[in-house]
């Protein structure tokens, strides 16, 4: 497989990007989450590049991508637009494949609800709807507990902290791939070099910064939040595979998500974490090649 790169432009701001596969082929685009990058998808597009047009974005603030200082900036609907804007600069114009993880997933859930007529398929990995999120913050102690490090990550001194002991914090939030073997020194290296790039911590922390949706201090569930379902039902056909180990994102978070995604498969990993992507490689590519189409 060999792997372009790039930059598109995205309004005010430019996204450098990871590629491979034949353009004419059906459009997989890939967004990652925190504290990951693009090439956290390298290893899935070179599973899938043979029967896919496969394209990884830098989202803003990560890596070679541009990293505005207004946090303003980084709040979802912005972001969404960032995914509508950047599609555009690899014609033809035609629905794709969104597949997303953590905070990609956050970015395509609401792209999926706002703009369902641009895709043929909607994959999810590990990432809670919001509606469910804001559920389980109200509802669940545990989900309250395990979210609290999102406080840490708003404070305004948290990019020190995050950047501290050649970023032993960041490094920690791979500890049980880690401890798997699946995460070696030279996958760390490259980790390392993405966060290591002027003003990425600060710009990647700045996502949590921009949340509007936040746990209460102290690790208290609040009070169930009311929502709108019908604004908040996603209208594609979609594919959520889930990792029952992850210690943020609790299963209780796929609890009944049928009723906000009426077409919904649901594949969940028992022995997986948050990283499902990394542990569970070659059937997360198997499962995404099904159902976008292109199973061998």
């Amino acid at each position: 497989m060999t792997i372009r790169e790039g930059f598109a432009s995205v309004g005010d701001a430019n996204l450098h990007y990871l590629a491979a596969g034949d353009p004419a082929k059906p459009m997989l685009l890939f967004l990652h989450g925190f504290p990951e990058y693009a090439g956290a998808w390298r290893a899935t597009m070179a599973r899938l590049s043979d029967r896919f047009f496969c394209v990884a974005p830098n989202q803003l603030g990560y890596d070679l991508s541009d990293k505005p200082d207004d946090v303003a900036r980084y709040r979802a609907k912005a972001l969404i637009e960032d995914v509508c804007e950047f599609v555009e600069a690899f014609p033809p114009r035609r629905k794709f494949t969104l597949v997303a993880h953590d905070w990609g997933g956050a970015i395509a859930w609401g792209y999926a609800l706002k703009h369902p007529e641009t895709l043929e398929r909607l994959v999810i990995v590990n990432a809670v709807h919001p509606a469910a999120f804001q559920r389980e913050l109200g509802r669940n102690p545990d989900q309250a507990k395990a979210s609290q490090y999102i406080v840490d990550m708003q404070a305004e001194d948290a990019d020190a902290a995050f950047a501290a002991d050649d970023f032993a914090r960041l490094r920690h939030s791979f500890r049980q791939i880690e401890a798997k073997g699946l995460f070696g020194p030279d996958e760390l290296a490259r980790y390392r070099a993405a966060w290591s790039q002027p003003g990425a911590v600060r710009a990647m922390l700045n996502w949590y910064r921009a949340m509007r949706v936040k746990p209460k201090g102290g690790g208290e569930a609040g009070t169930p939040k009311v929502y709108d379902d019908a604004a908040l039902t996603v209208r594609v056909k979609t594919l959520v595979l889930w990792g029952l180990k992850d210690e943020s994102l609790l299963p209780g978070c796929i609890d009944g998500l049928d009723q906000w995604v009426p077409d919904l498969t649901l594949k969940t990993f028992p022995e997986a974490s948050h990283w499902l992507v990394h542990e569970e490689g070659e059937a997360v590519a198997h499962e995404i090649a099904a159902f976008a189409g292109g199973a061998r």
